[in-house]
C-alpha cells in the first residue's frame, strides 16, 4: 500500500503560482489519507475565491496522482482560518514588522530606478523590456510602476485589464508577467476610472505602500519606472530609496538631452548612483544600408559626459534603435524582448540585461544575512 507519507511529500512540493514557494513550506496541506490505491487530499487556500485556486488543485492533484501505486485523487479544498493568515503572513514578511520596506540600505536586492527628464522617450517601454531580459536570464525581478499618472507597465507587458493583486490581509501578491511580479496604480482603478488626479501626500502614499505592502518575496533585482521629470515621486523615492541605482534613458536628440542630464542631477543629490545612461529611439540601418537617424545623434553620449565625475565615469550602456517590433510589441502586450528575438532593439536591451545582470555592486557597509556557527 501506498503511504500517505510518500502522497504528501509529493503534495507538498507543489509551488504556490503567486507566492512562488512549497505549499508545505506554507502550511497550506491539511490531512491525507490513502484508501487502496485512491489518495484523499486536504489542502486549504489562502483566501475565498483565491484567483491561483483552479492552478493549485490541478497541481496538487497531479503531483498526488505522480506517486506509485495512486490512481484516483480526491482534493479537499477549504480556506485559512483568519489565525492560520496571520500566521502566514508573519512567516511571509520573514520577522519584519507590518509596513516596514524590505529594500532599504541592508537589503541584498538591487533597486534600479529608470528615469528621465521628459516623456516620450519610451522609459517604460526599455522598462518593461529590460525586467523580461533580466527575469529571461534566470534573476528573480520585481517592477513598481511609479509613473502614477502616466502608467503604462501592465499594458506594455500584457497583464489584462481588471487584473489586481490578490490580498492576504494587509500584504498584496502582485501578479506575474513574463516571470516579472509587477504592481501598477493602474490594477487598483475600477471601470471607467482612466485618470489619476493626486497631490504630493497621495501619491507619497501610493508609492510607499507599493514598497511595503507589497509582498515582492526575495528579489535579485527590483526595477522602478519613474515618472518623467523630478517632481514629487522622484523626491519621495530619493528619501525611500537612496541607496537605489539609476538609469537614465533619453532619446538622441538635443533636447531630451539636456532635459535628462537634470534627472540625473536630482538623483544624485539624493543620494542615489547614476549607474548609466540608455539611449532609445537611435539610428536605424535600413536593409539596403541606409541609415535613418530620425532624432538626430549623440544626445546619449551628451548625457553620459555631463553625468561623469572625475571619481565615477557614467557609462552609455547601450543605444537601442529605432524598431517598429518594439513599438508593435508594446502595443500588443508582448515584449520584444521575447516575441522578435533576432530584432536589433530586442539585442540592445537582452545586452543591456546581461551587463547589469554582471555588473558588480558595492557591499561595503551591508549586513549580509550570514551566521557563524
Amino acid at each position: 500500500m501506498t503511504s500517505p507519507d510518500a502522497v504528501r511529500r509529493a503534495v507538498a512540493a507543489v509551488t504556490d503560482p503567486e507566492l512562488r514557494r512549497p505549499i508545505g513550506d506554507l502550511d497550506m496541506v491539511r490531512e491525507i489519507t490513502v484508501e487502496g490505491d485512491t489518495a484523499h487530499v486536504a489542502i486549504v487556500l489562502t483566501i475565498v475565491g483565491c484567483p491561483a485556486a483552479s492552478k493549485i488543485e490541478s497541481d496538487v492533484r497531479n503531483a498526488a496522482a505522480s506517486v506509485a501505486g495512486i490512481a484516483a485523487v480526491d482534493v479537499e479544498v477549504g480556506v485559512m482560518t483568519p489565525q492560520e493568515r496571520k500566521a502566514l503572513t508573519e512567516k511571509l514578511r520573514d520577522g519584519r514588522a507590518p509596513r516596514q520596506m524590505p529594500f532599504g540600505p541592508d537589503s541584498l536586492t538591487r533597486v534600479i530606478l529608470v528615469s528621465s527628464g521628459k516623456g516620450g522617450v519610451g522609459k517604460s517601454t526599455v522598462t518593461a523590456n529590460l525586467a523580461v531580459a533580466l527575469a529571461d536570464l534566470g534573476l528573480a525581478v520585481g517592477l513598481v510602476d511609479a509613473d502614477v499618472h502616466g502608467f503604462s507597465i501592465p499594458g506594455l507587458l500584457g497583464i489584462p485589464a481588471g487584473t489586481q493583486p490578490t490580498r492576504i490581509d494587509d500584504l498584496m501578491l502582485p501578479p506575474v508577467a513574463h516571470g516579472v511580479k509587477t504592481i501598477s496604480i493602474g490594477m487598483f482603478l475600477r471601470d471607467g476610472e482612466g485618470v489619476v488626479a493626486w497631490r504630493g501626500p497621495m501619491l507619497h502614499r501610493t508609492v510607499s505602500q507599493f514598497l511595503t505592502d507589497v509582498h515582492f518575496g526575495d528579489l535579485d533585482v527590483l526595477l522602478i519606472d519613474m515618472p518623467p521629470g523630478t517632481g514629487d515621486i522622484a523626491i519621495s523615492i530619493g528619501q525611500l530609496l537612496p541607496h537605489a541605482e539609476v538609469l537614465v534613458v533619453t532619446t538622441p536628440q538635443t533636447a531630451a538631452a539636456d532635459v535628462a542630464i537634470r534627472s540625473g542631477l536630482v538623483a544624485r543629490q539624493t543620494g542615489q548612483t547614476v549607474i548609466g545612461v540608455v539611449e532609445n529611439m537611435a539610428a536605424l540601418t535600413l536593409p539596403d544600408g541606409t541609415v535613418v537617424d530620425l532624432f538626430g545623434s549623440g544626445g546619449g553620449a551628451a548625457v553620459a559626459a555631463a553625468l561623469s565625475t572625475p571619481d565615477a565615469e557614467v557609462p552609455l550602456l547601450t543605444s537601442i534603435p529605432l524598431s517598429t517590433a518594439l513599438r508593435a510589441g508594446g502595443d500588443a502586450g508582448e515584449p520584444v524582448v521575447l516575441a522578435s528575438e533576432t530584432d536589433a532593439a530586442a539585442t540592445a536591451i537582452r545586452d543591456l540585461a546581461h551587463r547589469l545582470a554582471t555588473r558588480g555592486r558595492g557591499l561595503s557597509g551591508r549586513s549580509l544575512p550570514m551566521s557563524l556557527s
